[in-house]
């Protein structure tokens, strides 16, 4: 059950630094929990905490809005977190409490979200980094297909609806499922229904006339891979801009709940050499050695290490 459709019941206790890291993030995090992440100690202190539970364990929505305050200390989020309960609201408002096919959950997701409450795919300023910011995504009411589908699985957790994300090549969708039954949604398209015919087209534009579609493009993506590709999105766009500082902070960020990744401990280095901090850089590249996919890196993160020892040197 989540806590958006029985918060009396949700409690979390919010670690805070020089404590021991237990939170239970097994059970449901209470919303009004959410309004602390204005502070950052407590919003980062939260994110270190996920480093070490299980992905299923993992508040998706909690971390997204933890995240996105990040990038706006001691700003309050009432509005925020106020919103998000009234879009579970406004759900459980509109339907029956059980029975509902796939097809009417997915309409009515659609309806509060795209109908009511005017979400809609950013395509005007799609590469704007606030696309990626939940607080943002909800200020404005316009974000990145995978924010959306953040919001989508919110509302679908909160109903108890099966539903899970999906990594698709160049995109983000959405599917619901009830037993046998499953719907394949673009959030980023007002919620329209995805047949087969256009996951093939799209995955032919992505990669290639001759590509067809893989039992690996329909993988359910992890909560913690939502949260990575979802900040990969803010440091994509920081690189190009040339704000590496910035990049490297994301990646420290990423680093907090996903702190057995390799490739950001690799990503951290390398910004870390590029924004002249050998001696961290060289820290960060010390760490993927002992990682279960280190062996991707190994070549690359020694010769950079001996690059930046002979420069210390």
């Amino acid at each position: 059950m989540s806590c958006w459709s029985r918060p009396a019941a949700c409690r979390y206790i919010c670690p805070m630094p020089g404590r021991r890291e237990e939170a239970k993030m097994t059970e449901p995090t209470d919303a009004d929990s959410y309004r602390a992440f204005a502070d950052p100690d407590a919003a980062g202190a939260w994110l270190k905490a996920l480093g070490g539970v299980p992905d299923a364990a993992i508040d998706l929505t909690g971390a997204c809005l933890a995240l996105a305050a990040l990038e706006r200390p001691w700003q309050s989020l009432d509005r925020e977190v106020d919103h998000l309960a009234r879009l579970a609201d406004d759900l459980r408002g509109s339907v029956p409490a059980a029975g509902l096919p796939v097809g009417a959950r997915a309409e009515a997701i659609a309806g509060v979200l795209h109908g009511r409450h005017d979400y809609r795919g950013d395509r005007e300023s799609y590469d704007d980094l606030r696309n990626a910011n939940l607080l943002a995504v909800i200020e404005r009411r316009r974000g990145l297909p995978i924010a959306l589908s953040v919001l989508w699985l919110h509302l679908a957790r909160a109903m108890d609806w099966p539903a899970e994300g999906v990594n698709f090549p160049g995109h983000f969708l959405v599917r619901l499922s009830d037993g046998p039954e499953r719907l394949m949604v673009d959030p980023f398209d007002d919620g329209r229904t995805v047949e087969t015919g256009g996951l093939r087209a799209l995955v032919k534009l992505v990669e290639g006339d001759d590509a067809e579609l893989r039992p690996h493009h329909y993988a359910p993506a992890a909560n913690r891979d939502i949260l990575l590709r979802l900040q990969n999105n803010i440091k994509l766009r920081q690189i190009r801009a040339g704000r590496l500082d910035d990049a490297r902070i994301t990646v420290e960020r990423m680093l907090l709940y996903a702190p057995d990744r390799a490739a950001l401990w690799h990503a951290l280095g390398v910004l870390n050499a590029e924004t002249g901090r050998p001696k961290a850089a060289l820290d960060a590249l010390g760490k993927v050695a002992g990682l279960d996919d280190a062996g991707v890196w190994q070549r690359q993160v020694a010769r950079l290490m001996q690059q930046l020892r002979r420069k210390l040197n």
